[in-house]
This record gives C-alpha cells, structure tokens and sequence, in this order.
C-alpha cells in the first residue's frame, strides 16, 4: 500500500502549481494533504477512482485537511474528540480493515510561542486519541506535525533552539507520543541520514540551499514496524513550501 502526505500550503494555488500531475503520476492508494486553505465546494476537483473526505476550518483560507482514498474505508471521523480542539480542521481519521489512518496538521506555536500553551494542550489531547485508538487496532499517523524532533531534523538546530517547531516543550511531546508505541518511519529506515528536510522557508533562498526542517511525518504503532518497506522524502516535489512523504506499506 502506498500512503502520500503533502502540507500543500493551499490546494488551490498547488494545483496550479501541478499538484493534480503529480497525484496522477505518484499512483497512490491514499493521499493525505493538509492546509488545504479552502472548502471542497470553492473548486471542483475530479479524482477518478477516488473518494474524497474534507476537514475544513471554519475560518477562510485557513488550515483544514482533506484524504482522497481509492481504498474505501469502513468509517470516517473528523477531529480528535476533544473539547476545544475543533473548528480548525486540523485531522481526518480513516478506519481501515487492519488499521487506522490519522492525518493531521498540527497547530504551530507561532512566533515568540505565543500559541504555544495551546499546542501543548493539543499534543497532549492527540497523544490520548492515537492511544486509544492504538488499543483498538494499530495506527498510522501522517502529516504537518510541525516540530523537528532532534538536531539531526534540521539544518540549523543551535540558531533555531527555542522557536517554534524547535522548542524543548514541543520537542519533549514528539518524544512523549512515540514512546506512547509509535515508530518514526523515516528514521527507522534511516537513522543517522542529514539533509533531509520536508519544510524550507520562502525567504533567504533556503531550499535552494536546503537550509531546511523534517516536520512532516509518517508515524506508526510500534507492532506495524516489521511493515515499513520504505519511507521517503520527495525533496524534488515543488508547488508547496513543503514537500510530499511517502510511505509504503506491506500487506499483513
């Protein structure tokens, strides 16, 4: 199974960009984007052979997420269940025979982490709704989850040490979810590679230098590690200031 994630930073602006060329040619069997920055009915968009499930925020041009799937799933949940974490549409969950689909764009801290004791509040109510999920059947979460995990994520971790996306407070939550029985798929494949970043900034020519972030991800319970056949960044994907991941996964 082949599993696509992209923070496409408007959907409609990435499909003038090429977004629906590279849908077609990638042949996914889901593709998960986040910040799509619209409703589905402000343009049509036809995906033969797909379904089509939209979380969008109530504020314009803002967030929201959306899974085109040509796998039918058996039910699907938008947000994470919890009081004060609605209104932005901010995941998508898919239930499939053998596992659970999460795709989410996590909220970020902002400048001088000014949001950030909200973010702290939505690590900690995601973190109790992968868990119990998890319980039910395993999970694999994709998306914009806007932290760097370790120094390794990204290209300047000393000049970035306490901004958003770096901070310790968010940092130690990425750490809390995956000892909560989630398995970074990329760096489980490759543990010690540098230069591999899913985020650069539009200014200072920093992905022409590649002076970038890791903070989009594909993650999964711990007992799916054994089907992880590959994890992968496609760098050379324009059209966002993000680029797409990709997960591919084995049959049970």
């Amino acid at each position: 199974m082949k599993l696509i994630s992209w923070n496409v930073n408007g959907l409609r602006a990435c499909i003038g960009k090429g977004f629906l060329d590279y849908f077609r040619d990638v042949d996914a069997d889901v593709f998960c984007i986040q910040e799509t920055k619209m409703q589905p009915e402000q343009a049509e968009i036809v995906l033969p052979g797909y379904w089509q499930y939209w979380n969008s925020a109530l504020k314009k041009g803002y967030a929201g997420t959306a899974v085109f799937t040509r796998i039918d799933p058996i039910s699907v949940c938008n947000d994470i269940g919890a009081d004060g974490h609605t209104g932005e549409g901010r995941s998508i969950t898919l239930e499939f025979p053998d596992f659970y689909l999460v795709t989410v764009y996590t909220p970020n801290a902002q400048p001088g982490l000014v949001r950030l004791g909200y973010r702290m509040e939505w690590d900690n109510a995601f973190r109790a709704y992968v868990k119990e999920l998890d319980a039910k059947k395993p999970v694999v979460i994709c998306g914009d989850m806007n932290v760097a995990h370790t120094e390794i994520d990204l290209k300047n971790p000393k000049s970035n040490a306490g901004n958003a996306g770096f901070s310790d407070e968010e940092r130690q939550k990425m750490t809390e979810l995956l000892s909560a029985g989630f398995t970074d798929s990329f760096r489980c494949l490759h543990p010690e590679q540098t230069g591999a970043y899913t985020w650069w900034s539009y200014r200072f020519r920093a992905r022409e230098k590649n002076a970038g972030w890791r903070i989009d991800y594909f993650l999964v319970s711990d007992r799916m590690r054994g089907r992880i056949l590959e994890s992968n960044i496609h760098a050379e994907i324009m059209g966002s200031d993000h680029c797409p991941v990709e997960l591919l996964l084995s049959n049970q």
